[in-house]
């Protein structure tokens, strides 16, 4: 069996240690070019450039632009002949329906939907609580080993399996666990709809705040079982199987007013 050809990309940057650890990770049964943003690109969902300047890396490509931008510049320039793209690991989950179009990791995959390219988005859930701020935790390759071995699994058997004939592409959210913890199972889930954003106006300056996470961090969960933050906050890898364009139907009531416009 032919090894498959992999485009690796990312919303952290080229250098981040989740990269790496994936890189690594699928190079054991593939071949990976990585081109990914030179620089942290979070959270600038589907944005992108009109240029963006190639500088060469031992990984492949780092790219001054967004995780848009490399999927695009890797499907028709960099690396064109690949079976897959891949997005991550992404240090913090990318969970709830409110923020799949912010993550630049999730947007790295839907733009290679739009190639009919099937997609991984790769995130790892970091735990809150303790001493240590959750953004300063995960620093060493083998903290995510949970989300390489979940991304490797999918890689090898999802296509095959007839995986991407029913959706565009995969949200892969799994946890951070101790490794006496052993390896956790996966779900098959749906984006969570909880939303609780909230915005405060002082002194001329608003602050806006995402009060999800908040609530995880005092146990505050009321997603139920099925969706994505209830899954990966109960210890599960969590698979969502999403389709990139938007929705339409049919609207009897946005007809009447078309058929009355002129009037």
């Amino acid at each position: 069996m032919s090894r498959p050809a992999i485009l690796l990309t990312n919303d952290d940057g080229i250098e981040s240690v989740g990269f790496r650890a994936l890189y690594d990770a699928l190079s054991e049964f593939a071949d990976v070019t990585a081109v990914a943003p030179k620089t942290d690109q979070s959270a600038v969902g589907r944005k992108m450039s009109s240029d963006a300047v190639v500088v060469e890396h031992e990984l492949g490509y780092a790219l001054e632009g967004t995780p848009a931008d490399c999927t695009v510049a890797g499907l028709e320039a960099l690396c064109p002949d690949v079976d897959m793209v891949v997005s991550g690991v992404n240090k913090g989950a990318n969970i709830g329906a409110y923020v799949l179009g912010r993550s630049g990791t999730v947007s790295a995959a839907v733009e290679a939907a739009f190639f009919d390219v099937p997609a991984i988005a790769l995130s790892m859930y970091v735990p809150p609580g303790g001493d240590v701020p959750w953004h300063e935790k995960a620093n060493d390759p083998r903290d995510f080993r949970e989300a390489t071995r979940a991304a490797s699994y999918l890689v090898k058997h999802a296509e095959p399996a007839g995986v991407f004939d029913q959706c565009d592409y995969l949200n892969v959210n799994a946890p951070m666990r101790d490794p006496s913890e052993g390896p956790a199972d996966m779900q098959v889930t749906y984006p969570s709809e909880m939303y609780d954003m909230t915005a405060d106006f002082e002194n001329g300056t608003v602050r806006l705040q995402d009060r999800v996470w908040e609530r995880m961090q005092s146990g505050d969960i009321p997603d139920p079982e099925g969706t994505d933050r209830r899954a990966v906050v109960d210890g599960y890898v969590s698979v969502s199987p999403l389709t990139a364009p938007h929705t339409t139907h049919h609207h009897e009531a946005l007809d009447a007013l078309a058929e009355t416009y002129i009037d």
